[in-house]
């Protein structure tokens, strides 16, 4: 299927690691030039070197912290610079995890200022871009716990439930305008960081924290949270629907907040 998104424009925020990454990949396989913005340079000159070697038609690495309003200012202004507008953003910066009672306001705040503060700024400095264009989309990633809480993520959880309710609002505000914004929200996804971080857990009851079934017969048992599918899943099958949501293909959904977890207990 033909994308329409051969010489767009998109910014994929966290875009050097996990799903973020394989969203820029994703695009770039379709054609669009894509800049990929994180903190980390290292990550993202190797992102940019594989979507090089992947056939990309143009991209860039952008450092910016979005924790950060002045960071993310500048690189948006180094996008204006670069290209006259912006088809697509994408973003996928997201908060760290932790109990209700092992976090103070500190972390609460740090919570809500990656987890929808950090939207937030990307969608305010972008969105001049994004009306210049012809056509325009935008997509969030929240998680699955927005709607199914997990008491190892309570503040996470509750800022991602504050960006899909911000993007619900961005839609209907934008929609006059004909700019399309969705929310994905991914159930447990085997990432590389995702792997790296469960492996001594896993490896203490037998399984491979690279196995997709492994780790969803882990989750099942310790949270008690599975997936119809049997499995979890994996970046590209996320990005796949992050794609097609900020593609021209996609003519009319919009304000959707759309799971990507294998079949859960929820609508």
């Amino acid at each position: 299927m033909d994308l329409g998104l051969d010489g767009a424009t998109a910014v994929v925020t966290g875009g050097s690691k996990g799903m973020g990454r394989a969203v820029a990949e994703a695009l770039a396989a379709e054609g669009a030039r894509v800049a990929v913005m994180a903190r980390g340079r290292d990550a993202l000159d190797a992102t940019v070197d594989a979507l090089w070697q992947a056939g990309a038609r143009e991209c860039v690495g952008i450092t910016a912290d979005f924790a950060d309003a002045a960071s993310v200012t500048a690189a948006f202004e180094e996008i204006g610079a670069r290209w006259d507008a912006l088809n697509v953003l994408v973003h996928t910066v997201g908060p760290g995890s932790g109990t209700f009672e092992s976090l103070d306001d500190a972390g609460w705040e740090d919570a809500f200022g990656r987890g929808t503060l950090s939207a937030v700024r990307a969608v305010r400095c972008a969105l001049p871009l994004l009306r210049r264009a012809e056509w325009a989309r935008v997509c969030t990633f929240g998680a699955v716990s927005v709607r199914r809480p997990n008491a190892r993520t309570v503040a996470y959880s509750a800022a991602k439930a504050a960006l899909a309710n911000l993007t619900k609002n961005l839609s209907k505000t934008l929609a006059p305008e004909g700019i399309l914004v969705n929310c994905v929200c991914p159930g447990t996804i085997v990432t590389a960081s995702f792997t790296e971080a469960l492996r001594p857990v896993l490896a203490a009851e037998g399984l491979d924290s690279g196995d997709p079934v492994a780790v969803m017969e882990w989750i099942g048992r310790t949270f008690h949270e599975s997936a119809g599918l049997g499995r979890a899943g994996l970046p590209e099958e996320v990005a796949a629907l992050a794609a097609f949501l900020v593609s021209r293909r996609n003519g009319y959904v919009t304000g959707a907040t759309v799971n990507a977890d294998g079949g859960s207990d929820f609508y």
